[in-house]
This record gives structure tokens, sequence and C-alpha cells, in this order.
């Protein structure tokens, strides 16, 4: 009796699936059709309402603004919906960020390229003419390029033809603003003069040349500069003018040369390196088995301040089974090499130097190398929406130099937890490329929205809590798997 009825049910219910099944395709048809029918009898404000409901967003984001990350989109293309400001026309009604820049002299920004206008009234160069634009210069030079790619992306905003992201967009009028953004690239004007007398003289005046202009304007005298925008990416570009420009936002690397009155996380950006190697593709990114070194550095050894303990970690790991830790610099295929040795290891060193953070990390995440960072005082881009302990492992520097921990603590991550951290390396790799025209969620994107959720409540404290917390529950696991728990090497203490 109950084989019968089970069978007369089985059909009913293959049916009944199959029914929903067509109805789900017919919908998911339409919308596909609907999305590119302006005409369409649906509105869109219901079809991002659909959208932005399947999408898993960080819990202080708003649809309306998107002002937090998206899930980062896979090899190809985001959907025309989920990224429609990249091909709607970009203005300052639908601009998540109105940007006024001024009309600074070629000398403090495209001008230290080489570039000239055709005539002495040209500003700025010609996007339209993409093969003409000025490069910005190679080698270490890159690592620090962020006032480039801002400056471009805003120019681009004024130009129709430029498919790029509309997180910022560049108003003429500076009441119309919500920050003012000042086009000196600082870093490079250091660069250009750092092993020269005569160019950081130059640096020295072009700074005073930019804090006269600063303040003899009115935008400034309003707001005291609190709205205003300044890059000064290397560790010590603006070295003179800082102080005098202290009240405003600047995009910095880390704090480590800067004074907590001037700059700090309350009022100030965080942005990425440029990285140096070459970006690993997700696809062809090599698994855990596919990694045969498991710990990997390559850089300078012997650093002054937080870096001396680099050289305590050297001494430590050098003779070590597995262990990549050797001294290189960007000559002689340094970049190259590192990039094959980072792509090939599954731990890479993040280990502080002469300023808390290093262009390394960058360089590891673009590797798909899982980061651990030692580093006490770093200081880490978008953290207030990226959970950093989700593919980074932090280590305290006390800690790092007991012998044995750091290396037990990484052979204890086994295979199933590596690989769940360097797929969300593969995810977040995005966030941290720098490109023309901008994409949505790369740096230039991410950083744009950062300065507009400066105002905002996030999660940041959540995230510097967490940093610590995966990798001493990992520690703990093994001491107690080898019965060391109450080893003197092991330290629980919270920091």
């Amino acid at each position: 009796m109950y084989l019968s009825q089970e069978k007369s049910i089985l059909p009913s219910r293959l049916l009944a699936c199959l029914i929903a099944f067509a109805i789900f395709l017919l919908f998911s048809s339409s919308l596909s059709l609907i999305q590119f029918d302006p005409n369409s009898f649906i509105p869109i404000s219901v079809l991002h309402l659909i959208l932005d409901n399947s999408t898993s967003l960080s819990p202080t984001s708003n649809a309306k603004t998107n002002l937090l990350t998206l899930p980062t989109p896979s090899a190809k293309a985001p959907t025309s919906l989920v990224d429609e400001s990249t091909t709607k026309r970009c203005d300052k009604d639908n601009a998540l960020l109105k940007v006024y820049m001024y009309d600074l002299p070629p000398e403090f920004h495209f001008g230290l390229l080489g570039w000239k206008g055709v005539n002495a009234s040209q500003t700025w160069p010609n996007l339209r003419e993409a093969k003409r634009l000025p490069s910005y210069p190679g080698g270490l030079n890159l690592q620090h390029s962020v006032e480039y790619w801002l400056t471009l992306d805003l120019l681009a905003s004024n130009v129709g033809n430029v498919a790029r992201q509309c997180s910022a967009y560049r108003v003429q009028n500076a009441s119309e603003a919500d920050v003012i953004f000042v086009p000196f690239f600082s870093s490079l004007s250091y660069n250009r003069g750092s092993k020269q007398r005569h160019g950081r003289q130059n640096d020295m005046v072009m700074q005073g040349k930019l804090v006269e202009f600063l303040q003899g304007r009115e935008e400034w005298k309003v707001s005291g500069g609190r709205d205003h925008l300044v890059v000064a990416h290397h560790p010590n570009s603006m070295l003179f003018a800082r102080k005098k420009l202290g009240t405003s936002m600047f995009v910095l690397s880390d704090f480590g040369r800067y004074d907590v009155k001037i700059a700090n996380i309350d009022k100030d950006v965080i942005a990425p390196y440029k990285h140096m190697v070459r970006s690993v593709s997700p696809v062809s990114s090599a698994s855990f088995v596919q990694r045969p070194t498991l710990v990997y550095f390559q850089g300078a050894i012997y650093r002054k301040d937080g870096g001396v303990i680099r050289r305590e970690l050297y001494y430590l790991l050098k003779n070590e089974r597995d262990v990549h830790f050797a001294f290189g610099s960007v000559g002689r295929n340094g970049v190259s090499n590192a990039g094959k040795g980072m792509a090939s290891s599954k731990f890479c060193l993040n280990i502080a130097g002469d300023t808390p953070s290093s262009n390394r990390l960058f360089d590891a995440i673009a590797s798909h190398c899982v980061p651990v960072i030692i580093s006490d005082e770093i200081e880490l881009p978008f953290e207030d929406v990226l959970d950093y302990s989700e593919f980074c492992v932090f280590v305290p520097a006390a800690d790092a130099v007991k012998k044995g921990y750091l290396l037990n603590l990484l052979r204890g991550i086994k295979e199933e937890e590596w690989t769940k951290m360097w797929g969300k390396l593969k995810e977040k790799s995005l966030h941290y490329e720098y490109q023309y025209p901008s994409q949505p969620n790369d740096a230039v994107d991410m950083i744009w929205k950062t300065v507009t959720r400066k105002k905002m409540p996030t999660w940041l404290k959540d995230h510097r809590r967490n940093r610590y917390i995966r990798s001493r529950s990992q520690w703990i696991s093994i001491c107690c798997e080898w019965g060391l728990v109450h080893g003197e090497h092991v330290s629980f203490e919270t920091r």
C-alpha cells in the first residue's frame, strides 16, 4: 500500500519541480531582457531591489549609495545592473562623491613626468588621446603612484568616452563639492630628488609653493583645510609641509613617521601600495600542494627602528627546511624572481621595516600567497570593510621571535584552512589593483569610497580586534595537540 502510494506521489513531485524550474527560467530570462530595455514595464528600482536583496553586503552598507564593497566579480566583467555606474553617464547627480580639484600648474603634477601642454594655458593632458597619456616612472617609484591614478580618474570623470566607475565626479565649483582634491604628485617630487641635493631643495620649494597656494585660497580659509584631500603616500613625502597642512585629510601608506595630531585613522585614508610583482590570475593560481615552499621572504634584512626584527627572524629561519629567507633587491631581475617565489609559496612574511608597512604585503596578495603580518603598528587599507583575518595571519612581534613559534604556527595551518584563506585572497585581490580607467571595487574605487565613509560608523574596530584571534586560537590548538599548553615559550596574554 505504501509502495503504491509513494509511486503515485513521485510523478506529481517531479512535475511540480519541473513547473517551478520553468517559471524560474522564464523569470530569469525576462530580467535579462528587461535590463537592456529602457522602456521596460518593470521599474528599475524594483530590479535594483531584487538584485540588492540577493547580494551579500557588509552590515553597514547602503543599497542606495553602495558605500561598501560588493562581492568581487569573477574573471568576467560584472553585469550591467549591478554595476550600472560603469555604463550610464556619470555626473554630479549620480556620483557617490563630488570632488573639486584645483587647477594647479603642471609643475605640481604631470609636468613632473615630463609632460608639456601644446600651449602655456593647458593644465591637463588630453585624456581622449589615450596613447599620448604620460606614464608614471617605473621601478620603486611605482609603488607610491596613488597620486597619479586618483588624478587621472578625476579627469576621466569629465570625459564622456571613458567607461569607468562613477564613485567620484569632478565638479567645477567648489561650493558643490564634498571634498577638495589637491593634485600634487608629492611622492614623485620626493623620489625625483631623494638622491640629489638640488632635487631635495626643489622638493622643498614645491612644498612651500603648495602651502602658500592653499593657505591663500578662500576654500581653505573657510574650512581650515578640513575638506581638502592631500596625497602623501611615500613616508617621506610632504615632510616639510605636513604640519602646516595637518588639518586636511591625508592619503598615506601608514602613520609611522607622523605625529598622531597630524595624521590618524579617524580622519585620514590608508591606501595600498601599487604591487611590483605581476598579478597572478585566479585561474592559474597554484594550490596548496603546488606550492613547495612553506614560508617566503626576500628583501632588505638589516633595517633600523622596528625593522630590527627582520634580522632576528633571519637567524631563526635561514636554515629551516622549506623556508626561503634571503636578501633581495629590485635589481638583477629581483622583482621577477620575487614574484615567482611568492607564487610558489604558501605563506609570505610581511615584516616591519623602517616603517610599519611595505609593498611586500601587496606583492603577496597579488601572488595569492597568504600574508603573515609581523608588524604591530601596521594600518591596513579598507579595514573598515575588509576583515583581514579571513586571508592573513597576524603574529605579534614578541611571539614571532620565540624559537619555534612561527613555524609551528604556520605548519599547524592545514590544507583545508589554508585553501579557505587562499580563496579569499583571490576574491579580494582586485581591491589592490590600480588601473585606468578605474573599475568597480579596484584600488581607486575603494579609496574614493573610503573617503566617503570617513563620516560614517564602520566595522573598523571589530576587524582590528580580529587580527590576532585566528593566530592565537591556532596556536592554542597546536599546543593542546602537542601537550605543550604549559610550556614556557607559549604566550596567550591579550594584547
